[in-house]
């Protein structure tokens, strides 16, 4: 399922795109609300007003995120000289700052955190430090997922591996039982999260052909991780990077596996071949809203409202829920409960009869029906 990268723009905005190049953004029209459009491409118009980053809500942001975590990546280090065990549960509360740092890292990637490109690049490659992802890297792969999602014959950047029922059964049975093996639960959000992070996220995996910028980029990052690591071991030793900077990491780097999974691998969620598929159908019916608690929901930086996400990403993660608050409609679509999205771990091929994911125990029955 390897895909070649192609060009692709950094931030695509597939139904919105150009709609704020210097020309004024129509306001919505008055019976938006009473008449919700019916097309995914029809909300282009009414997203676009969203799209204007507010810079002071921008600063704020980032620094209600980076003060907490750097105060309790402060307080695990001092708790070393009390009990490890300690050091090690304040750094795994701290790990839900990191994931919010991600996601502001994510935003500057679609240049809609700031309205300066170059501090939104400048900030999402300092925090991408932090967060052991080379941002230049990840931007252009993750543009590719954007570009690229739900399309079966796009897969393998910037995705999770998806095989259809068909596809499952013509292959070997080596293939079958390692496509099971990274796709159960345990691996897929334990070993695979360290394998991305530590070790794929070193090198400009996806693009290692595509130009000297994103090698510049990948190693460059990796030379500042390097220094910083050495930095935190002169300065406290190795109990600082076992005990506070590790259990941070592993499990925010869980954390994003899981919300990246439940944003497209939902049941009823959206895939087609090249001559089916439409981009703005795949952003709005291929991406879930997961409705988390309001805590939650401010530690993932609204990345559940991930359909409108996708369908116009330019918009802010701090607008998001003005979007969701304007219009029910969106609010109601392809709704996720934190307890419903259990069940989506267990999903794990795509039926084109169905046109929905589905178990390897329900693909059986199906076969021997």
């Amino acid at each position: 399922m390897a895909a070649k990268a192609r060009s692709i723009s950094p931030s695509p905005d597939p139904i919105g795109a150009g709609t704020l190049s210097g020309c004024p953004v129509p306001a919505p029209a008055a019976n938006d609300m009473a008449h919700p459009p019916q097309r995914p491409a029809d909300w282009t118009r009414i997203l676009a007003r969203y799209r204007t980053p507010i810079p002071k809500q921008s600063l704020f942001e980032l620094t209600v995120t980076l003060v907490p975590f750097l105060a309790l990546f402060a307080l695990a280090w001092v708790a070393l000289s009390v009990s490890p065990i300690l050091s090690v549960l304040i750094a795994l509360a701290n790990a839900a700052f990191l994931v919010r740092l991600f996601m502001i890292q994510h935003d500057c990637g679609h240049g809609s955190f700031f309205r300066s490109r170059r501090l939104s690049d400048w900030v999402g490659r300092a925090i991408g430090v932090l967060t052991l992802t080379p941002y230049d890297v990840w931007r252009q792969t993750h543009a590719i997922h954007h570009a690229s999602t739900g399309n079966l014959d796009r897969r393998g950047v910037g995705d999770m591996p998806t095989l259809t029922v068909d596809e499952y059964r013509a292959q070997s049975w080596i293939n079958r039982f390692l496509y099971r093996l990274v796709r159960n639960p345990l691996i897929l959000f334990g070993i695979v999260p360290f394998y991305t992070f530590f070790l794929q996220n070193r090198l400009p995996v996806g693009l290692m052909d595509a130009g000297a910028r994103y090698w510049i980029g990948a190693m460059g990052t990796n030379a500042a991780i390097l220094a910083l690591a050495v930095g935190l071991y002169l300065l406290g030793g190795a109990q600082v990077l076992l005990f506070v900077v590790l259990p941070t990491i592993m499990l925010a780097a869980s954390i994003g596996m899981w919300l990246f999974y439940v944003q497209h691998q939902f049941e009823d969620t959206y895939w087609d071949h090249e001559a089916d598929w439409a981009v703005q159908d795949a952003a709005f019916h291929g991406s879930s809203h997961y409705v988390l608690p309001p805590v939650l929901r401010w530690l993932s930086a609204n990345i559940g409202v991930h359909h409108v996400h996708h369908m116009a990403s330019r918009i802010p993660f701090y607008r998001l829920d003005e979007v969701i608050r304007d219009h029910a409609a969106l609010a109601n679509v392809h709704r996720i409960t934190l307890g419903e999205s259990l069940h989506c771990a267990r999903l794990n091929l795509w039926d084109e009869q169905s046109r929905r994911l589905v178990s390897f125990r329900e693909a059986r029955r199906m076969r021997a029906a």
